[in-house]
């Protein structure tokens, strides 16, 4: 697979390095405030954007990421909430397979749907094995995907979905408590999970903290996703950056 985020994805996971995505929800991103969070997250050292929600009610994903390209050089990798929720100014797009669900649609049925499109698009295409866990409150995209999400304590089947996952033939694992969740994931289930994949490990959902963060880079998550903490509180994008990067330069 030709494509050079995931090559740098596979390059820096080779060498320990850990990255920090900001998500943005096009929905909740006004001018004003989209201009601001670009500003914070260059001089933070932000890695990359990831753009999408499990429910894009507006038509602005495009002026979205225009916005970010035109104010700086941060990747921006669609993260949707279907298939068919693209935008071809983006650089890339996690083609997600929801696997921890039992939804044949968002395994399978949106894709052959969105196919086309998305072929059509010419974006560099991810496939990305997405696990949501279960943060102790209800999400958006367990509601959606009709799918009920991984219990936070058992760790088992994560692993065994994520390798399932890897054996398919997926490019990523990304593990989600989802938005606003109460417990975010266990550094436990992390660090068991990425003993038994090779791919890269994307982890988001209920880190609201600078240590939360850096715990979860020690246990093996690759890339550390924020999005609701940063709504809440967009100065804490410098705080979170520097943790997640300190975790690898002082291993």
């Amino acid at each position: 697979m030709n494509n050079k985020l995931y090559n740098e994805f596979i390059e820096k996971k080779n060498k320990g390095i850990k990255s920090f995505a900001v998500l943005i929800d096009p929905d909740k991103a006004d001018e004003t405030s989209l201009n601001k969070l670009i500003d914070l997250s260059v001089k933070a050292g932000v890695d990359y954007f990831f753009v999408g929600g499990s429910l894009v009610v507006s038509n602005s994903t495009d002026e979205c990421i225009s916005t970010i390209k035109s104010n700086c050089d941060i990747p921006v990798l669609l993260f949707p909430g279907s298939p068919s929720q693209i935008s071809r100014y983006a650089d890339a797009l996690l083609y997600l397979s929801l696997i921890s669900g039992r939804n044949p649609e968002l395994l399978i049925g949106q894709h052959v749907i969105s196919a086309p499109m998305v072929k059509k698009s010419g974006l560099a295409i991810i496939p990305t094995g997405y696990l949501v866990i279960d943060g102790g409150a209800p999400t958006t995209v367990s509601y959606i995907s009709n799918a009920a999400p991984i219990p936070s304590d058992k760790d088992d089947i994560a692993i065994c979905t994520a390798m399932a996952g890897e054996m398919l033939g997926l490019k990523l694992i990304y593990m989600d408590a989802g938005s606003g969740a109460r417990i975010p994931i266990t550094e436990s289930m992390i660090e068991k999970v990425a003993k038994n994949v090779a791919i890269p490990i994307i982890v988001g959902g209920g880190i609201t903290t600078p240590e939360k963060a850096y715990l979860n880079c020690k246990a093996g998550a690759d890339v550390i996703v924020i999005g609701n903490a940063i709504e809440k509180d967009p100065t804490i994008i410098t705080e979170i950056s520097a943790a997640i990067h300190n975790s690898y330069s002082k291993a």
